[in-house]
C-alpha cells in the first residue's frame, strides 16, 4: 500500500489522482481550502486536512500533520495551484504576490518541510504538477507561465540535491485538461487591457472562455498516468501530459534551437581571449 499526500483534491487533477490512489487501496492525506470531504475513500484511506496554502506558515504546518498521521508519506504531490491571466501590464501586484505564495512558495514550503522526513526513510517521490505553460508560455499567461517556469527550475534543482538519499522528483507539465481550470474557482483576470491589447490579450482572453468545458485532456486518464510513473523504476523528471502540451513543448524547442543556432556566433564572442 502508498500513501500520498497531495495538496488540492477538492477539483480537478487532485481529485482525480486521489480517487484513483484510493481505489487501488492507497492512503490518501490530502489538503482542501474549505471542511468539505471531496471524494469517497473508497477501499483506502482518505484524511482530509484544511489549508489555505496563500497563508505562509500554513504549508509546513500542514505537511507535518501529514507526516505525524501517516507516520511515513512515499509521494509528497504539490497540486494545489490556480492561475493568473491577463496582461502583464495590468496585473495588480497582490494578485502576483498572492499567486506566487500559492503556486510556487507554497510547494517551496512543503517540499523543505518534508525533505527530514523523506531522508529519514531513505526514499520518497515528490512530484510537482506545473504546467506546459511553464515550458511554453502563451499569450496572456505571462505571470502564471512565470510561476510555473519557477517549479519546473526547482524541480530539476532539487532532483540532483535529493538523488543521493533515494528520493525522487519528477515535474508533471499538463496541457488543457477538462477540469473547472478556467472557471472562477482556479482562475483569476487581471484588469481588462482596452484597445491596447486587443489583438494579443482580448484575443486569447476569448479563446480561454471558448475552450473552457472543451478542453482535450482527460483527468481521469492523466492521474492513471501519474501512478504509472510513480510504479516505475525509473520515473521522468519532466512529463508532458495531452498532445496539445506535447506540440507546445516540441515547437518550443525548434524555436530555441533555431534562435541559437542563428546567434551562436555572438553567443561564443563574449568569451575572454586569452594573451
Amino acid at each position: 500500500m502508498t500513501t500520498w499526500f497531495i495538496t488540492g483534491i477538492s477539483r480537478g487533477l487532485g481529485k482525480a489522482l486521489a480517487e484513483a490512489a484510493l481505489a487501488k487501496g492507497d492512503t490518501v492525506i490530502g489538503t482542501v481550502r474549505g471542511t468539505d470531504r471531496p471524494v469517497e475513500d473508497g477501499s483506502g484511506r482518505l484524511h482530509v486536512l484544511s489549508a489555505d496554502l496563500s497563508d505562509g506558515g500554513t504549508a509546513e504546518t500542514v505537511t507535518r500533520q501529514a507526516f505525524e498521521i501517516a507516520g511515513q508519506i512515499d509521494i509528497v504531490v504539490n497540486n494545489a495551484g490556480y492561475g493568473l491571466l491577463g496582461a502583464l501590464e495590468m496585473a495588480a501586484n497582490e494578485d502576483v504576490t498572492r499567486l506566487f505564495a500559492v503556486d510556487v512558495f507554497a510547494p517551496f514550503r512543503i517540499i523543505k518541510a518534508s525533505l527530514p522526513y523523506l531522508r529519514a526513510q531513505g526514499r520518497g517521490h515528490i512530484i510537482n504538477i506545473t504546467s506546459v505553460a511553464g515550458r511554453a508560455p502563451g499569450v496572456g499567461t505571462a505571470m502564471y507561465s512565470a510561476a510555473k517556469a519557477a517549479l519546473e527550475g526547482m524541480s530539476a534543482g532539487l532532483a540532483s540535491e535529493v538523488k543521493p538519499f533515494g528520493i525522487k522528483v519528477t515535474a508533471v507539465a499538463p496541457g488543457a485538461f477538462r477540469t473547472d481550470f478556467l472557471s472562477a474557482h482556479s482562475i483569476r483576470k487581471s484588469d481588462a487591457a482596452g484597445e491596447a491589447y486587443a489583438e494579443t490579450i482580448g484575443k486569447s482572453s476569448a479563446a480561454f472562455d471558448a475552450a473552457d468545458g472543451r478542453q482535450a485532456g482527460d483527468p481521469v486518464l492523466a492521474a492513471e498516468a501519474i501512478l504509472e510513473l510513480v510504479n516505475s523504476d525509473n520515473p521522468p523528471l519532466h512529463l508532458l501530459l495531452g498532445s496539445d502540451a506535447l506540440r507546445r513543448a516540441r515547437s518550443k524547442i525548434d524555436q530555441v534551437v533555431e534562435e541559437i543556432d542563428a546567434w551562436e556566433a555572438i553567443t561564443l564572442r563574449t568569451d575572454f581571449v586569452e594573451a
